[in-house]
């Protein structure tokens, strides 16, 4: 091979080696930057959620059981009534709940999963009050209501708001 045909091989696979060591080091610069600013989809301030005194979260707690137990003969009923109940136990904690989309905005900061819930169980509860929802839809907006009650009203529960095994 002569000279000529090793440059010609060899340079390009320089540039091409810097070229991807460039990108690299452009990539983690900006994600070291964004790290810490959220960018449009996130508002830039989470909820000040504020703890519940004992008694009260006794109260949800025995509000929830009832929810569940309500759900093998009533279901629709059961999937509103969660949603109610997880509407004022977010507002009790210090997140508006004007509307559907300021509580989603305000949970998509610290609780990104407790979203995916809440707007899941929310979307099954509007096909609910319409009679649209199916049998498992209903069962799947239960599910994901416990895991979001679950995740708003955290501490003093071992089992959970479902009880034991829930």
């Amino acid at each position: 091979m002569s000279t000529g045909t090793i440059l010609a091989i060899v340079i390009p696979a320089v540039v091409l080696v810097l070229l991807i060591a460039s990108a690299f080091a452009l990539d983690r610069r900006r994600r070291h930057r964004l790290r810490g600013h959220p960018g449009p989809e996130e508002p830039h301030s989470s909820p000040d959620t504020r703890p519940l005194p004992d008694h009260v979260r006794e109260r949800y707690l025995r509000e929830w059981r009832g929810v569940q137990e309500q759900f093998a003969d009533r279901p629709e009923a059961a999937v509103h009534d969660a949603d109610r109940l997880v509407s004022v136990l977010m507002r009790e904690r210090g997140c508006p709940t004007e509307d559907f989309e300021r509580p989603a905005r305000d949970l998509s900061v610290e609780h990104g999963r407790a979203l995916e819930h809440y707007r899941a169980a929310h979307e099954i509860d509007l096909l609910a009050a319409t009679h649209r929802a199916t049998a498992e839809q209903l069962r799947g907006a239960m599910v994901h209501y416990r895991a979001l009650f679950d995740e708003l009203l955290p501490d003093g529960d071992q089992d959970g708001p479902g009880g034991p095994g829930r």
